[in-house]
């Protein structure tokens, strides 16, 4: 019997077996697929990829899908921040030209439990902006500052205009798809900002660096001071982008 005649039973064994294992792995996806759509399904809502987003649950692996259909939707985006009590009240979409405009267009005033300098921006940029205030900030200034936040100060979210320092490549700010976050007010009266108490070794600038670095994982791009100068004073903040943190 030559090798190749030896070696033809194994192969038919070892494709049978991976056939049989691709099978029995589709089925258990297929059924897992299944049980979590079921209307009792005991799976928590915070763990299912097919139910919507809610702010304020705990941030499981499931939540970034939960967050990528919510900004997708304008409708299932209202809905998740009225569900979570964001004062986002609505405005007819802002049409420019082919570069300015505002999609799913708002005027936001508070987010979970801070409020925020009143801001023209989409739906997409208030929900990422309400997630991180109530899973970075927050909890961050509890730690650090033995207090909470009272109120975001803003410079402005839309802005027709390109990118500072290109002549060809547009803001992102032109969509409102960007906000720039200049500092804190806290509920114990101090006024903190980027500007003045970025540097340093206290714990307002632990504080700010702490939540510079939370907002990376809500938005998809964010630059700060150590950026370059034209951000000293402000956290850029944006819903389009590859992960850039700086």
């Amino acid at each position: 019997m030559t090798d190749e005649k030896k070696r033809r039973p194994f192969i038919r064994r070892a494709a049978f077996s991976a056939f049989w294992t691709l099978t029995v792995l589709a089925a258990l996806a297929g059924g897992g697929w299944w049980l979590v759509g079921l209307p009792n399904s005991p799976l928590p809502d915070h763990w299912n990829p097919r139910k919507d987003l809610v702010v304020t649950a705990p941030v499981t692996p499931v939540t970034k899908l939960q967050l990528m259909r919510a900004v997708a939707d304008e409708a299932t985006c209202r809905a998740v921040l009225d569900q979570a009590g964001v004062a986002f009240s609505h405005l007819d979409d802002l049409v420019v030209n082919e570069n300015c405009g505002i999609a799913g267009r708002g005027r936001l005033t508070g987010l979970t439990s801070a409020g925020i300098e009143p801001v023209e921006t989409r739906c997409a940029t208030a929900l990422r902006l309400t997630l991180w205030e109530h899973h970075v900030v927050q909890p961050a200034a509890r730690e650090l500052l033995g207090t909470e936040v009272s109120e975001l100060l803003q410079i402005g979210s839309y802005n027709c205009r390109k990118i500072r320092g290109s002549t060809d490549a547009w803001s992102s700010h032109a969509t409102a798809d960007g906000i720039d976050i200049t500092g804190m007010r806290l509920a114990d009266g101090r006024r903190l900002t980027l500007l003045a108490d970025w540097q340093g070794d206290g714990p307002e600038a632990a504080f700010l660096r702490q939540i510079w670095k939370g907002s990376c994982t809500w938005f998809r791009l964010v630059l700060g001071p150590d950026y370059n100068r034209l951000h000293a004073d402000h956290f850029h903040m944006q819903n389009t982008g590859w992960g850039f943190c700086r």
